[in-house]
């Protein structure tokens, strides 16, 4: 049975409730983060990534004004509801849930998940969260990123592309 996308999009409340009841029920949650503006092939990889190493993946997606924070005027492209709604149709994600903050620490904490998953682009001192995870008895993995993928490559290409045909 699929569930709708609408449903896997959580409040951080109703997150860590659903990660606190399945790991009673011995399931291992997986937590990963991101701006997750103008998907790609990149993304999905390390989504995938992050699902095949537990029972249940929550997915943090930074605001509107985090994103503006972190990555500049012009960000996101795409506004954070559709970024969640997008990110909920995905197969390997399990739930999906907005943070106000330029790091996921505060969520994370709430969560309590299981093991914390970020790209190799991060080393491990960088990993927002990884202290309050590994103090709790879970892991923190880092995956291979797939080379050549990152939304700020999309957006140059696309105006490039724009620029030519302009």
């Amino acid at each position: 049975m699929r569930v709708s996308r609408s449903r896997k999009i959580l409040t951080a409340d109703r997150a860590a409730i659903l990660a606190r009841r399945l790991r009673r029920r011995g399931q291992v949650v997986v937590f990963t983060n991101g701006c997750f503006d103008l998907l790609h092939a990149g993304h999905v990889d390390l989504l995938e990534a992050a699902r095949a190493h537990g029972d249940f993946l929550v997915v943090g997606v930074n605001s509107d004004r985090s994103v503006r924070r972190l990555k500049g005027a012009g960000r996101p492209i795409v506004p954070l509801r559709e970024r969640m709604e997008i990110l909920a149709a995905l197969r390997a994600v399990n739930g999906v849930v907005p943070f106000g903050g330029t790091t996921p620490a505060r969520l994370i904490a709430r969560l309590r998940p299981d093991i914390l998953v970020k790209g190799s682009d991060y080393r491990n001192a960088e990993i927002a969260g990884r202290d309050t995870v590994e103090a709790a008895g879970g892991r923190v993995v880092t995956v291979p990123l797939r080379r050549g993928r990152s939304t700020s490559g999309l957006i140059r290409r696309a105006l490039r592309a724009g620029a030519r045909h302009g």
